[in-house]
């Protein structure tokens, strides 16, 4: 990215000289950047500029907030909607494909917006599109209605997906573990909350699924306002970007060539893959196993808080180890152990498959934190984290459809288990490649 990408979200005042990004939360000597490293954020003036910082951290934790109510609330009422709707089991997984389908696509363009636009403008209009998506996808009309509106949503959801890792590294480079533990927490427990609310929210409301969905967009309209502080405060200091002649001698970065950007695609894409199905289907397969579906809905809360305080401690874990490998092999385990549960026993050890289903689904945190370690540079983030999320989530678009459609033709749960718990076995694999402690810039 240019040097004014980058700058967007940072307070604008006199440039300064920005050392070199440590590894994440300062552990080992500082790693040199190349040339074309967007710029730290630059210093603040003023008490509006000094509360900057502050007002960035709250933004990216109000922006984690959303970025998975839209789902996880509709995988609590699937069945509702469903019906309301008169969607078949494949349309349905077609749904929970969705989500993916649109991380892919405009994942892949987020580098382009914030180039013209800025990150900050970027993420303000994806939480101002959540916001109108969520609102109005169930009163659309139709499934075309609200598969249209929940596009617009999961777009706003993409960009930001993309660009938090780039905020993260730009705005706090010597604290990549810990921000990216806080802004994971923060994204678990939206998860979680959505999960589990809205059910019982639904039947506060009047029992319509409906309101049920779109009571959701009230916490997206939250975190459009932080991000309007961060954008107008740069646009009122209206200082001219700066580019960096040094930079103009390096050798472009090809992402295309790095083993490691490609070993981080395919693992994010099946832990994306395993992530989506959980919360598109966990719900049913524990409803068809005879528990309610308010209890339905609480046990894949469960699953989504996990994440919050395991969210929290992995990136800072990871980030201090030269090989992340370990908790990649140890988080695919759980996940393998949860699917044995879900098929032999799903109801009477419902508790113990979702907390350990919980614990497999923090390599979403672990593969934010890698992207954030395997860059020197904010510039490389920001390649490394679009292309990584954007493959990666084009490779987990076929595994919600195919659960939907092998439960519905077979019946049962046996063989989409069986799916899920054979996608398992080569996420270990990858994630032990992306884990190696390597940085994009040598290998491309």
């Amino acid at each position: 990215m240019a040097d004014d990408d980058l700058a967007t979200l940072g307070p604008a005042t006199e440039p300064r000289t920005t050392p070199a990004p440590r590894p994440a939360d300062g552990a080992g000597p500082p790693q040199p950047g190349p040339a074309e490293a967007a710029p730290e954020a630059l210093p603040a003036t003023g008490p509006a500029g000094r509360w900057l910082p502050r007002i960035v951290i709250a933004g990216l934790v109000l922006a984690a907030l959303n970025l998975r109510p839209a789902i996880t609330s509709l995988g609590a009422l699937l069945e509702e909607v469903r019906d309301g709707l008169g969607m078949s089991g494949t349309v349905a997984g077609l749904l929970t494909s969705v989500p993916a389908l649109c991380f892919a696509a405009f994942g892949f363009a987020a580098p382009r917006l914030a180039r013209r636009w800025g990150p900050g403008a970027v993420v303000c209009a994806g939480m101002a599109a959540i916001a109108v998506g969520v609102v109005v996808r169930p009163y659309a009309g139709g499934t075309g209605g609200f598969l249209a509106a929940s596009a617009l949503a999961l777009a706003g959801i993409a960009v930001s997906n993309v660009l938090m890792p780039v905020v993260i590294k730009s705005w706090f480079a010597d604290r990549v573990g810990s921000m990216t533990g806080l802004y994971s927490m923060a994204l678990a427990l939206g998860t979680s909350l959505a999960a589990a609310l809205t059910v019982p929210m639904t039947e506060a409301l009047g029992g319509s699924w409906r309101t049920g969905l779109a009571v959701w967009g009230v916490l997206a309209a939250a975190a459009v306002l932080p991000w309007l502080v961060v954008v107008r405060r740069r646009r009122a200091a209206a200082v001219p970007a700066t580019d960096s002649a040094a930079g103009a001698g390096e050798a472009p970065l090809r992402i295309t060539s790095s083993p490691t950007a490609w070993a981080l695609a395919v693992f994010f894409g099946l832990q994306a893959t395993a992530a989506y199905i959980t919360m598109g289907w966990m719900p049913q397969i524990f409803r068809d196993a005879g528990v309610s579906a308010g209890t339905a809905g609480v046990l894949l809360a469960v699953t989504m808080a996990m994440g919050v305080p395991l969210s929290f401690v992995l990136p800072r874990l990871a980030s201090r180890m030269r090989h992340q490998g370990p908790i990649a092999v140890l988080l695919g385990l759980c996940g393998l152990a949860g699917y044995a549960g879900l098929w032999l026993a799903p109801a009477a050890g419902a508790w113990a498959w979702a907390l350990l289903m919980g614990i497999s689904n923090c390599a979403f945190p672990l593969a934010l934190t890698m992207i954030g370690m395997r860059s020197t540079s904010s510039a490389g983030v920001v390649k490394l984290s679009a292309f990584a999320q954007s493959v990666g989530y084009l490779i987990s678009i076929p595994g919600p459809l195919l659960v939907g459609t092998l439960y519905q033709h077979s019946g049962g749960w046996g063989l989409p288990i069986a799916l899920m718990a054979g996608l398992m076995v080569p996420q270990i694999a990858v994630g032990v490649l992306a884990g190696r402690d390597r940085r994009i810039e040598d290998e491309s």
